[in-house]
C-alpha cells in the first residue's frame, strides 16, 4: 500500500519568521485594543486588566505545574522585576494612546539598545567599539524621529523611551534569574506579582468597564498571551539574532493599521529614524549571537524579545 504523502517540514528560520509575524500582528492589534479601551477607561486601568486576564489564562497551567513551581528564594527579586515591568507597561499603555502607532512602534525598537547599555553598566559586560557604535547610531535614529528643537517635538515620546528602557531592564533581571530559576517559574511569578501591583495605580482612576470595553479587555489579554507564546516558539526554532530582522515587520503593519483605523499618516523622518534604529538593533543582535557562538565570557547575554 503506497504511503500517504506528507507535507514538507518548514525550515527552522521559516517557522521562526512565521511565529514572529504572528506575534507582531498580535502586538499591533493589542495596541489598537488599548486605544479602544482607553476611550472610556484610564490606560492604567487597561494595563491592570491586561495583566489580570493574562494571569487568568495562565492559571490552569500554573495549577497543573503544582506547588513546586511557586517555591523560590528569590521573592524579593521577583517583586523588583514586577515593579520594573509595571513602569514599562504603564508608560507604554499611556504613551500608545497619545502617540501615532507607527511612531510608538519605532521608538519601542530601541529596547535592545538600552539592553546593551544595561549589560555594560549593570552586568559589567565587556561591550566593545562595534556594539557601542551601533548603540550610538540607534539613538541617532531616535533623534531623527523626535527632532529636538523643532516645533514637532512630542514630549510624550520620552514616555515611550522610558518604557523601552525599563523593558530592557526587565530583560536584564531575567539574566540574573535564569542562573537559578526555570523559565516556567520566571513567567509565572512575573504575572502573579505584576497583576496586584498594576491594580494599585488603577484604583486611583477606577471605573467599571461597559460591555464593549470589557470585550476589548478580554481580547487584549488573549492577544498578549498569544504574542508571548509565539515569541517563545520563534526562539525555539531559531536564535534571537535570526528572529530580530522579522521583528521590524511590525512597523509597516502598525503604519497601515494606524492609517486605516485612526487616519494617522507616518511622516518621512519617522521612517528614516526607524530604519536607522532597525539597522543598529539588528547589528547588535547579530554581534551578540556571534560572541555567544565564540563563547567569550562576559561579552554575551541572553536576548529576550519583550511583549507587553
Amino acid at each position: 500500500m503506497p504511503s500517504r504523502p506528507t507535507a514538507p517540514r518548514l525550515a527552522p528560520i521559516t517557522r521562526a519568521a512565521l511565529w514572529i509575524l504572528l506575534s507582531g500582528i498580535c502586538s499591533v492589534m493589542m495596541n489598537v485594543l488599548i486605544r479602544v479601551a482607553a476611550q472610556t477607561m484610564h490606560p492604567f486601568e487597561v494595563a491592570f486588566f491586561r495583566c489580570f486576564f493574562g494571569l487568568v489564562l495562565l492559571l490552569p497551567w500554573i495549577v497543573r505545574s503544582g506547588p513546586a513551581l511557586l517555591h523560590s528564594r528569590n521573592s524579593g527579586f521577583y517583586l523588583l522585576r514586577a515593579g520594573i515591568g509595571l513602569v514599562s507597561m504603564a508608560t507604554w499603555f499611556y504613551g500608545i494612546t497619545v502617540v501615532p502607532l507607527a511612531t510608538a512602534t519605532a521608538v519601542n525598537f530601541t529596547a535592545p539598545l538600552f539592553a546593551t547599555l544595561a549589560a555594560a553598566l549593570v552586568l559589567h559586560e565587556d561591550v566593545r567599539l562595534r556594539r557601542w557604535s551601533a548603540v550610538v547610531l540607534g539613538f541617532v535614529g531616535v533623534l531623527v524621529i523626535m527632532r529636538p528643537g523643532s516645533a514637532r517635538l512630542d514630549p510624550n515620546l520620552l514616555l515611550l523611551l522610558l518604557s523601552a528602557a525599563t523593558a530592557a531592564m526587565n530583560n536584564i533581571t531575567v539574566k540574573f534569574l535564569v542562573r537559578s530559576e526555570p523559565p516556567s517559574r520566571i513567567v509565572a511569578f512575573f504575572m502573579i506579582y505584576l497583576t496586584p501591583l498594576s491594580l494599585i495605580p488603577a484604583l486611583f482612576v477606577w471605573q467599571w468597564p461597559d460591555p464593549s470595553t470589557f470585550g476589548a479587555l478580554i481580547g487584549l489579554g488573549c492577544l498578549g498571551t498569544i504574542a508571548h507564546i509565539s515569541v517563545a516558539r520563534a526562539l525555539a526554532a531559531a536564535d534571537a539574532s535570526a528572529c530580530a530582522p522579522f521583528e521590524f515587520v511590525r512597523l509597516p503593519f502598525a503604519a497601515l493599521i494606524g492609517f486605516l483605523w485612526f487616519g494617522e499618516v507616518t511622516d518621512f523622518w519617522t521612517w528614516v529614524g526607524a530604519a536607522i534604529i532597525a539597522v543598529s538593533s539588528i547589528y547588535v543582535a547579530h554581534r551578540e549571537a556571534r560572541l555567544a557562538r565564540l563563547g567569550r565570557p562576559g561579552e554575551t547575554r541572553s536576548t529576550t524579545l519583550s511583549r507587553r
